[in-house]
């Protein structure tokens, strides 16, 4: 399983972004030695370093490490690109995404069979032609019994399971996009996971 983990500077000023570019190294650097992959899925950045990363992590270490990231990082010191700013105490925040649903393919889907229904002593009641599709990562399924053959039932189950599957898709990318936005402005002030001080970012 992959974990998302998203770092926001909140909009905050330069420094916010200088410290969110080391916070990704570190990042980046720490995983690799734990051996977890990281991937940077997307960034943005300036001259300065970085106003959001997202960042997949893939490995059995990975949920742990994951959760000493999580939450906000806390960087004190003087500002290097404004000498005579009176802030020392500069704020970023990192955030686990929601996991998208698995892209459905044949070997993801299982099919039943079952009779289906209608009047007693039809033809269709006498053989097991209705079919159910179970997606078996999202739990979805469909039954179709509106065909005389299984086989048509079968591809009818398929087609419309795997538009239940797109519809789901679609408003968990949605959620995904509304919770990044929502990220942005949610860097919480007090209570830091993590504390680094100084210009070569050292950890309390």
């Amino acid at each position: 399983m992959s974990i998302s983990l998203h770092i926001s500077t909140a909009q905050g000023p330069a420094e916010c972004r200088i410290f969110a570019r080391f916070a990704l190294q570190k990042l980046l650097a720490e995983a690799q030695g734990c051996g977890i992959t990281a991937d940077i899925l997307e960034h943005t950045a300036d001259k300065h370093g970085i106003l959001s990363a997202t960042v997949e992590l893939n490995g059995e270490a990975a949920e742990a490490f994951s959760k000493s990231w999580q939450g906000t990082l806390q960087w004190i010191c003087s500002s290097p690109v404004r000498p005579k700013h009176p802030r020392k105490n500069w704020y970023i925040g990192i955030f686990r995404l929601p996991e998208p649903v698995e892209t459905a393919d044949g070997g993801e889907i299982v099919f039943q069979t079952c009779r289906a229904g209608g009047k007693g002593g039809q033809h269709v009641n006498k053989t097991e032609s209705a079919v159910r599709a179970t997606h078996t990562a999202s739990g979805i399924s469909v039954r179709v019994e509106s065909e005389r053959s299984q086989h048509a039932n079968k591809k009818r189950a398929r087609e419309l399971l795997l538009q239940k599957i797109a519809s789901l898709q679609a408003a968990q990318l949605e959620q995904h996009a509304a919770a990044k936005h929502n990220q942005l402005y949610q860097v919480e002030r007090g209570n830091p996971i993590r504390v680094f001080e100084g210009v070569h970012f050292k950890e309390r």
